[in-house]
């Protein structure tokens, strides 16, 4: 086990944020593209579209042109 320069045992960058082990609440919807019902991990926002799994990497940025 790694320690930190306080002694104390080093958990991680993520040791005082959320549980990541929980199980996140998710949202039914109607996919934009496809007309499907699917579930997303966040509240979706009135007047954005929402995809499936399907589609959303057809409206997504390639990553090499994608910027930060």
């Amino acid at each position: 086990m790694a320690f930190n320069d306080r002694g104390k045992p080093f958990r991680g960058r993520d040791s005082n944020s959320r549980d990541f082990g929980a199980p996140r609440e998710m949202y039914k919807v109607i996919c934009s593209d496809c007309g499907i019902e699917t579930e997303v991990p966040f509240k979706p926002t009135e007047g954005r579209p929402v995809y499936c799994r399907e589609c959303l990497p057809k409206h997504r940025t390639p990553r090499e042109t994608r910027r930060y």
